[in-house]
């Protein structure tokens, strides 16, 4: 069903790419990673893509995010709080194929979390059931690494320059405050573990881009090979 013209910019933007998420794997179950950096927007997006799909999309549209799968505390910081262990060691990617991927690829019914990151605790969700056509929509950082690369039907990268993801990803955290620019040293841990995964993500180049720098105004950018910037941290 075609989107009204008089929709805001970013709904109409947004129709188009559910559009597009849905033709993949028509007639059975297919997973979307919606990758990018800390602060883009991928929760928002994910959510958004849920509440306009049974409207637009013809298709039942499910998310989960990477971060109900975050390694304890301790396991996180166990080897330092440096860039390297942000990247290495922030999740645990097998309880994530144990709860979401394999159950979904399987028909069934999948756990959307192990862990609650905020109070570093287990967790135990009720399972999500989906229809036999259902698309998933997985939100998270680091999700074209190489090893979880076979795992998605297609990707969306999420291009947002740091100068505007960093002080939007910062405001969740009150203790983040007057932390804004990319170079300060608060920031190293996790720009510097986004600039070790990106060396390795680039094997891996998305199916789409969003830049998603105005939230008002995203924009669908031609993941062109040509043109490495978009696949570069900005």
């Amino acid at each position: 069903m075609p989107a009204p013209s008089f929709l805001p910019v970013r709904q109409l933007v947004l129709v188009d790419l559910l559009s597009m998420m849905v033709a993949v794997r028509p007639g059975e179950r297919a997973i979307i990673a919606v990758d990018g950096v800390d602060g883009a927007g991928k929760s928002r997006l994910a959510a958004e893509l849920v509440a306009i799909a049974p409207h637009v999309a013809g298709r039942e549209v499910r998310s989960v995010s990477i971060d109900g799968f975050h390694h304890p505390r301790e396991r996180r910081h166990a080897r330092g709080a440096g860039p390297e262990t942000f990247y290495q060691d922030s999740y645990d990617y097998d309880a994530f194929r144990e709860s979401v991927l394999r159950p979904f690829r399987a028909g069934g019914p999948f756990v959307p979390a192990v862990h609650d990151v905020a109070t570093d605790a287990a967790v135990s969700p009720a399972p999500v059931v989906a229809s036999e056509d259902a698309l998933l929509v997985v939100d998270g950082v680091f999700l074209r690494r190489p090893e979880l690369a076979g795992e998605w039907d297609a990707t969306l990268m999420l291009w947002v320059p740091l100068a505007v993801s960093v002080p939007r990803g910062n405001s969740r955290f009150p203790q983040r405050a007057g932390t804004d620019d990319p170079a300060h040293e608060a920031n190293a841990r996790y720009v510097g573990g986004q600039r070790l995964y990106l060396q390795q993500a680039r094997l891996h180049p998305p199916t789409w881009i969003l830049d998603n720098t105005d939230l008002q105004r995203p924009a669908l950018i031609d993941p062109d090979p040509e043109e490495p910037q978009w696949l570069e941290l900005p």
